[in-house]
């Protein structure tokens, strides 16, 4: 039963992580970090092996499969699983509830994007350094990037395709394991993230029809795409990942200098969405604008609270 209990309780904290890294804003490292599995999630990550696939070819052996078993044991295999089932669950379930507010209400959809960015990049301010030309010139490169980026001429016109899908999942899987910026804000910016959440809900429908007897065919189309970034996500998290960490080990203030620089500069993309989906500017429209926004900002700064005695890494 206590084993029942703790795995239950890593898949909680995977469903957790998975909500956070599903909106763009406070990433599912910080989740992490809160509910103190974070250097255990970067220990199994780093730990993992393809070595431990030679057992496979002999598993009809009984030395071959215990060896094979201690092997995902020493890689803490079974936690990854227990947290990524949880993660999969809240992304799944979130990823439903945004295509619909996404349909419904893309005005209030912005302004909450607007509020959780904005908080994030001013609770992240304190590690901002600004003491040197260089540093600097870092932070204007990232706003000034970020803000072309998040043009409305740009970020509409990036490709809904798997190969561009897949580089989006290779950067999107830095912000989901690394405390600071979560993996939906990266999505966001790159144009991808209203065309992954449709694109993954149906995936899972057509998935569930498959299950009752639907058709195959329902289930290809959206099953690249889902592959495609879960393809990058995989190899991003054992290249872009280790890069951003190194950069943070050696580089640390540059490049969180550069990290919050880039979502004040992506904060133009939630504004101007918020702008073209809000015609009549009415005293309840706007009133509902900001109300959204500021409770998504609260959500980030409550979050915050219960971080601020962990040292960012």
């Amino acid at each position: 039963m206590s084993a029942v209990r703790e795995w239950l309780t890593v898949y909680l904290k995977g469903v957790f992580m998975g909500a956070a890294d599903a909106v763009p804003g406070v990433s599912g490292g910080t989740i992490a970090l809160i509910t103190g599995i974070y250097e255990r999630l970067i220990g199994a990550i780093t730990s993992l092996d393809p070595r431990a696939l030679r057992y496979l070819p002999r598993l009809h052996r009984r030395t071959e499969r215990a060896e094979f078993r201690a092997a995902l044991v020493e890689m803490d295999i079974p936690f990854l699983l227990a947290l990524g089932t949880g993660i999969v669950t809240a992304l799944v379930t979130v990823a439903r509830i945004m295509d619909y507010a996404f349909e419904t209400y893309p005005g209030l959809v912005a302004a909450l994007f607007f509020g959780l960015i904005a908080a994030s990049a001013v609770v992240l301010y304190e590690h901002v350094s600004l003491d040197s030309p260089r540093r600097v010139a870092v932070a204007v490169f990232g706003f000034a990037f970020a803000f072309a980026l998040s043009g409305p001429e740009v970020s509409n016109s990036m490709p809904n395709s798997p190969v561009f899908v897949f580089v989006a999942g290779s950067i999107a899987i830095a912000g989901m394991i690394l405390p600071g910026i979560s993996g939906a804000f990266f999505l966001y910016v790159l144009g991808q993230y209203e065309y992954l959440t449709g694109t993954l809900t149906e995936f899972t429908n057509a998935l569930a029809g498959l299950l009752s007897g639907g058709s195959l065919a329902a289930l290809v189309e959206p099953g690249v795409v889902v592959v495609a970034f879960c393809a990058g996500a995989l190899i991003g998290l054992f290249s872009i990942a280790y890069a951003i960490r190194w950069a943070l080990a050696n580089y640390r203030e540059a490049t969180l200098t550069f990290l919050v620089s880039l979502m004040v500069g992506a904060l133009r993309l939630p504004a101007t969405k918020v702008l073209q989906n809000t015609p009549e500017v009415t005293p309840m429209a706007v009133g509902s604008v900001m109300a959204v926004a500021v409770a998504g900002g609260a959500l980030v700064v409550l979050v915050d609270r219960f971080t601020e005695d962990i040292e960012f890494a």
